[in-house]
C-alpha cells in the first residue's frame, strides 16, 4: 500500500509528471536539460528527482560531473498503467533544450 500512496503523491503535481513524461520521452536526462526545458528552478527539479528515485521509479548514473536520470529496471503494474495514460499526452512536451555543458 505504501508503494501506491508513493507514486500518487508523485503524480498528484504536474512538475513531476511532465519531468516522468520527458525522461519517458528521451530515456536519459540531467537536471539541466530537464531545467531548461521546462523552466523549472534546478532545486525544485533536484528534489522531485530525488522523490522519485526513493520510490524506486528513477536511477541515477553518473558520467563525469553530470548525473543522468533513467527509469529503474522495475516492474509495476500500477506505474505500468501510469505510464500508458502519460503516453498519451507525450506529445504535448516542448522540445528538449539539450545541455550546453556537456
Amino acid at each position: 500500500m505504501q508503494k501506491i500512496v508513493k507514486l500518487a503523491k508523485i503524480f498528484s503535481d504536474i512538475n513531476r509528471i511532465k519531468i516522468f513524461a520527458l525522461i519517458m520521452r528521451y530515456d536519459e536526462l540531467c537536471v539541466c536539460e530537464i531545467c531548461d526545458t521546462l523552466q523549472l528552478s534546478q532545486p525544485l527539479v533536484s528534489r522531485y528527482l530525488k522523490q522519485m528515485k526513493e520510490a524506486g521509479i528513477l536511477q541515477a548514473t553518473q558520467k563525469k560531473q553530470w548525473i543522468f536520470y533513467s527509469f529503474a529496471k522495475e516492474n509495476n503494474p500500477v506505474l505500468e498503467c501510469f505510464k500508458n495514460e502519460i503516453n498519451k499526452n507525450i506529445l504535448s512536451l516542448p522540445k528538449l533544450i539539450v545541455c550546453k555543458r556537456k
